[in-house]
């Protein structure tokens, strides 16, 4: 077996780790905001290893330099992109999610003051 043939599915794996992450991190987080940065952080990452474990495995040919043109583009354009989606939706009217949104678990304090962390985020009003 070539070493390029080996090397390139290796980084093709971890692209598809991080892919398979991003996915679960969609479905699991619990606001749009939480989910924007799990797939644009992971789903970049994941295309961007999957693309350069195919240029490995690929060799120097044209198509590898196809690929390492997508490559660039990917890693320009998607955390531009994601960073546009939750602009318009922060302008839009939609609100983060912030922990004193849901029931407390058992032992944690209901008062919100006594957790002056989370009042860092929280929008202002525009009365």
């Amino acid at each position: 077996m070539a070493w390029n043939f080996v090397l390139g599915n290796i980084i093709v794996s971890a692209g598809a780790f991080f892919l398979l992450v991003g996915s679960v991190g969609l479905v699991r987080l619990p606001d749009f905001y939480s989910r924007a940065h799990a797939t644009g952080k992971s789903d970049t990452l994941g295309v961007i290893l999957t693309t350069l474990g195919l240029i490995v495995h690929e060799g120097l040919t044209l198509n590898s330099l196809k690929l390492a043109l997508l490559l660039v583009f990917v890693g320009l354009t998607s955390p531009a992109g994601t960073h546009a989606l939750t602009r318009a939706a922060l302008r839009a009217g939609l609100r983060p999610w912030f922990k004193r949104d849901a029931p407390a678990p058992q032992g944690c304090p209901t008062d919100v003051d006594s957790c002056p962390v989370e009042d860092i985020l929280e929008p202002k009003d525009d009365d």
